[in-house]
């Protein structure tokens, strides 16, 4: 009887791992937490205030992307393409600073690979 239960237990543990690893297979592995600190979503201290806003909003546009299961590409945002709420004369510092914002967020939430 103990043989049966210990037998039963060790197939049910089995089955536990195997089935991470098929998730794993499938899926990928989980997304990197944290992996460049406590403060990978600040702006660097540098940036003017168009390429700190687009730096943030490049940020929420790779988690929008995340979450919504889409393939990380900035030229497939909108707010980075067509940024029509900034003046003229700030549009590339803001694009800079989103493809920047955009490339930290997905490195850290992807992994590292290139995203351009």
């Amino acid at each position: 009887m103990k043989t049966q239960a210990l037998a039963v237990a060790a197939i049910a543990l089995m089955m536990g791992l195997g089935g991470d690893a098929m998730v794993a297979q499938y899926y990928g592995p989980p997304p990197m937490q944290y992996a460049q600190g406590p403060a990978w979503d600040q702006a660097p201290p540098e940036f003017r205030a168009a390429q700190e806003r687009g730096f943030h909003d490049g940020i929420e546009g790779a988690k929008k992307d995340f979450e919504n299961h889409r393939q990380p590409n900035v030229m497939n945002r909108d707010e980075y393409r067509n940024p029509h709420f900034i003046s003229p004369p700030d549009r590339e510092d803001y694009r800079m600073g989103f493809r920047r914002g955009y490339e930290v967020a997905v490195r850290h939430m992807y992994g590292p690979r290139d995203y351009r």
